[in-house]
């Protein structure tokens, strides 16, 4: 069966000069300073031919073309030809970062909803995007799930003891100290500030416990 343009994969430009810019990997595809790329990155940081995107059988691989600063693949430098998977994010030079999609089947969660915001998750692939870029490298599994609780009760207040529970599980609860669950928090904040530092989506109830606080726009 012949494939559609929705059917191919997507390459997507989070930050940077091409914010919101996509490109469907139909075909090979040249990332670079030069004129002639197919993807153009206008910044002295990136080589002249930088990293190139090749759609096989066996997926797309992403490989770097020798370039001075160097291709990341979800915050690691690339050092020989990788296949990407639905959701990476790779970076070059650090300049320019991409989001790899299988199909725009998945492009909707970059996009936000009314319920939501600028901050959404998805718990299947345990993934967070806040201002529709990827937190990456991804959360601990004490952060998401203390993020996900959070998210789920959508500004809801959840006392300290439920969180705790919740994220150390009820065995391990009795024994978890104040200090504890404050340097988790202190940590996610660190995380999700790195990506919006005008907002503090985590906020603290006194007397109460903590919500997640997640504006529209």
């Amino acid at each position: 069966m012949k494939k559609t343009q929705e059917d191919y994969p997507l390459l997507i430009a989070q930050g940077g000069p091409l914010k919101g810019q996509r490109w469907q990997l139909s075909q090979t595809i040249v990332l670079g300073r030069e004129a002639t790329c197919d993807v153009v990155v206008a910044d002295r940081q990136i080589s002249r031919f930088h990293a190139r995107l090749t759609p096989t059988s066996e997926g797309v691989i992403l490989e770097d073309l020798g370039s001075k600063n160097g291709t990341h693949l979800n915050g690691v430098l690339l050092t020989a030809p990788v296949v990407l998977q639905d959701g990476d994010v790779m970076s070059v030079a650090m300049a320019q970062q991409f989001m790899f999609i299988i199909s725009d089947a998945t492009t909707p969660l970059l996009d936000g909803t009314p319920e939501r915001g600028r901050l959404m998750m998805d718990l299947k692939s345990r993934r967070v995007w806040v201002n529709q870029q990827q937190l990456v490298p991804p959360l601990s599994a004490q952060q998401f799930k203390l993020l996900w609780l959070l998210y789920e009760r959508n500004g809801q207040v959840i006392t300290r003891p439920d969180l705790v529970t919740v994220v150390w599980g009820d065995d391990q609860a009795a024994g978890v100290s104040d200090q504890a669950l404050d340097a988790l928090i202190r940590r996610l904040r660190e995380r999700l500030s790195a990506l919006d530092a005008t907002h503090q989506y985590i906020d603290t109830v006194w007397g109460h416990g903590i919500r997640l606080d997640n504006p529209k726009s």
